[in-house]
């Protein structure tokens, strides 16, 4: 398992639950999804390929997923290829997931709607965009995810240091300039069996305010929107899938709704980061967790198990977000875990853990699953639960530490 943070710890539990030996492999000695492996492995970073994959052979494994987060993806596909394993992509593929450049770039290939874009290598060539995509505009690299690197420019003053910010956390030599789509954002899980694009739960994504654009702070089912806005979200999501060329396995799209129609953020080939999986399962009765090991392992999917059985009328996830300091304690877990509809807490940092302003995916503390008869109950429990919540924090100068 590449990963053990908090997108992966569904599918650890799972894991551990169907009885299979668990290898995590994370670069956080703290990770919060090691209590459900029975060996980690602690590496500087996914970039180290060659020794993970010496990992993988070593533990004579029978299979590698990555789970929650982008870039391993194509690690695993790599690794799974040269040592003669299953797995739902090919390395091909794989790359074009992973890549939100090579994404655009097809997505402009097949005509499929999305947000207007420019390719820069210089700061002169993100000005030319600018001046060409107007602003506000977003600004950030290629090969990254939770937010990392991501700036929105208002103003021509703020282009400079974005730009500077994003190409420092690129990986490569090149920044993406985008149009900033105004409208509301879904985000569509679904799950493909032999070219079977099968879509399960639509859900609206509730965002922060700045700094953390981007940063999700609930994922809500069902959607607000109309039916027919669902079937288009739905119907681009599928031809994302297809157009990057992906036939087996879960996919995570990232949906914008504006005034212009349905225009696609970002196709990831994995589970949803934000418990997306839980909730499917909760709301639809669909395993994904359960699906994504099966692909994983090569095992095929009978069409039953992607059959969605209403379980209940609404779900809802919704995020921990700590006061800035140093965690000293966390209080009030079981008494939300008590309350009507609430099916779990989630918290994912021990006390010691220092946490700074919310900019990132990773700056929050925690989540919640709760369900109800509608999708406003479902919102309203998960509300009240997150007030039984206290997360106990110091003052520190947390911002010198990060």
């Amino acid at each position: 398992m590449l990963g053990a943070g908090p997108a992966q710890l569904g599918l650890l539990e799972a894991a551990r639950v169907r009885g299979f030996h668990v290898v995590a492999v994370d670069r956080d000695p703290g990770a919060p999804g090691f209590r459900f492996a029975h060996e980690r492995a602690l590496i500087p970073s996914f970039d180290d390929e060659e020794a993970i994959e010496r990992l993988a052979a070593t533990q004579r494994i029978e299979g590698v997923i990555a789970p929650g987060i982008d870039y391993p993806v194509a690690v695993a596909a790599r690794i799974a290829e040269r040592l003669g394993l299953p797995h739902p992509l090919g390395a091909a593929t794989a790359l074009l997931v992973t890549s939100k450049l090579l994404q655009r770039e097809r997505f402009a290939e097949a005509g499929i709607p999305q947000p207007r874009f420019r390719v820069c290598a210089g700061l002169e060539d993100a000005r030319e965009a600018v001046r060409g995509l107007g602003l506000p505009c977003i600004v950030k690299p290629p090969d990254q995810q939770g937010q990392r690197g991501l700036g929105v420019v208002r103003s021509a003053s703020e282009l400079t240091a974005a730009f500077e910010h994003a190409l420092e956390t690129a990986r490569g030599s090149v920044v993406l300039v985008e149009e900033l789509v105004e409208g509301r954002e879904v985000t569509v899980n679904a799950f493909s069996a032999g070219g079977r694009f099968q879509p399960l739960t639509v859900t609206d994504r509730v965002v922060a305010d700045p700094p953390a654009f981007g940063v999700a702070l609930a994922h809500i089912w069902p959607s607000e929107l109309g039916a027919g806005d669902v079937a288009a979200a739905i119907e681009v999501a599928r031809t994302a899938a297809k157009a990057l060329g992906v036939r087996d396995g879960p996919t995570y799209t990232q949906v914008l709704i504006g005034t212009e129609g349905p225009r696609i953020g970002e196709l990831a080939a994995r589970l949803g980061g934000g418990h997306d999986a839980e909730l499917c399962k909760a709301a639809l009765g669909v395993d994904l967790n359960g699906l994504a090991l099966a692909v994983a392992l090569g095992e095929s999917i009978p069409n039953e198990r992607l059959r969605p059985r209403r379980e209940a009328g609404g779900a809802c996830v919704r995020f921990l977000v700590p006061p800035a300091g140093t965690l000293e304690s966390v209080e009030g877990v079981e008494a939300a875990e008590a309350r009507d509809g609430v099916l779990w807490v989630h918290v994912y940092r021990r006390p010691g853990h220092t946490f700074g302003t919310l900019r990132h995916g990773s700056d929050r503390a925690g989540a919640l699953l709760a369900v109800g008869e509608t999708r406003e109950q479902a919102l309203v429990r998960a509300d009240d639960a997150l007030e039984c919540v206290q997360l106990v924090t110091t003052t520190a100068q947390t911002e010198a530490l990060r």
